[in-house]
């Protein structure tokens, strides 16, 4: 292998040319790319502990180096100019290097381009509330995200505040005004930057994760005060969502947060990617819960659980479940039949 700088350049270019998701670059293996959601290598020389250090080191500053030598773990954004952005996470495991990264289109797409539900158009136009964006690592949520704030730049006068770990997409000014912080260089936690935000006035506010109960409760108290917040979690549905945000209270708050949270949800989206049935590219699936009154109620007196049936008759005021929007995409044949009935049938659906 050529100097980690080189070698590195030299994966991430290939990631590019192959539209290879995302490169991998761990010890006793070859790098290994990601194409249409498969592993495959990129030749035959198995990287050596030194390679990986080496290469994981060329990418960050000293500052950056010093935060991967005390935590073991570094989230960082990394772009060849002209080229492609990409979002690293360097890790350790068992002493050694790890580097995990995830291509980032330099365009932002739209979500006519993403194929999303058209309804996705108005909730990024409403005026205040909690839109929340879920799904498993690797479904899209970034790139949905990226799409409802530019819509909102494209034919809103709005002051938009992101706060992302690392940032990601690179948003220009357009109708609105948007800053972009990032955790760990701009704000020291998603819970600080989102307090300091309401002294901003923004209009709308990303928060790139909720992690912890000081970020769920900056964000629903933001969406109460009358902004526009939108915000992911790792949940699989809509129902599952709901529960997370009120399972991370202590028991004798969960009364009240049922309460906020009925007022203050806009939508939740969730959604996941499945290989294309031509074999080019992923196709995005989704999953949409409105929070008309009847929802609000359901959540309000602890009957989550009907959540989904009022989402299956739901069509007329935008609602889905994911399983209705697979059989959907299958009976199109877009999406691979394999990848999809094997994830029906893991769901009992």
């Amino acid at each position: 292998m050529t100097n980690g700088l080189n070698k590195m350049t030299e994966l991430l270019l290939e990631a590019h040319e192959r539209k290879a998701s995302d490169l991998h670059i761990t010890v006793g293996s070859p790098p290994m790319l990601r194409v249409n959601g498969t592993l495959q290598p990129f030749g035959e020389e198995r990287v050596t502990a030194e390679m990986a250090e080496r290469m994981a080191l060329e990418l960050i500053n000293d500052e950056q180096a010093e935060r991967f030598r005390i935590a073991g773990e570094l989230d960082f954004s990394y772009e060849l100019e002209g080229i492609s952005r990409y979002r690293i996470n360097a890790y350790r495991q068992r002493g050694k290097a790890s580097i995990a990264a995830r291509t980032i289109p330099t365009s932002i797409p739209t979500l006519d381009q993403l194929q999303l539900p058209a309804i996705l158009n108005s909730l990024a136009l409403k005026p205040q509330g909690l839109v929340l964006v879920t799904g498993p690592t690797g479904s899209g949520k970034s790139s949905t995200l990226a799409a409802m704030i530019q819509h909102i730049n494209q034919v809103e006068k709005k002051h938009i505040v992101t706060l992302e770990d690392p940032i990601e997409y690179i948003h220009s000014h357009g109708s609105s005004i948007i800053d972009q912080r990032e955790v760990g260089s701009d704000t020291r936690s998603f819970s600080n930057g989102l307090r300091a935000a309401l002294r901003q006035d923004p209009d709308v506010i990303l928060v790139g994760e909720m992690r912890d109960l000081e970020t769920i409760s900056a964000a629903v108290t933001a969406a109460e005060t009358g902004h526009l917040v939108f915000a992911t979690l790792h949940t699989t549905d809509a129902p599952q969502t709901v529960d997370r945000i009120i399972d991370a209270f202590p028991g004798h708050q969960q009364g009240q947060i049922r309460t906020q949270l009925a007022a203050v949800l806009v939508a939740v989206i969730s959604q996941r990617l499945f290989p294309r049935s031509q074999g080019k590219g992923r196709a995005c699936a989704t999953e949409i819960l409105i929070n008309t009154p009847a929802v609000a109620n359901l959540i309000r007196t602890e009957k989550v659980h009907q959540i989904k049936s009022m989402m299956q008759t739901g069509r007329q005021q935008g609602m889905h479940t994911l399983e209705m929007a697979i059989k959907e995409l299958l009976q199109l044949g877009a999406i691979d039949p394999a990848a999809a009935k094997a994830y029906l049938a893991e769901v009992g659906s």
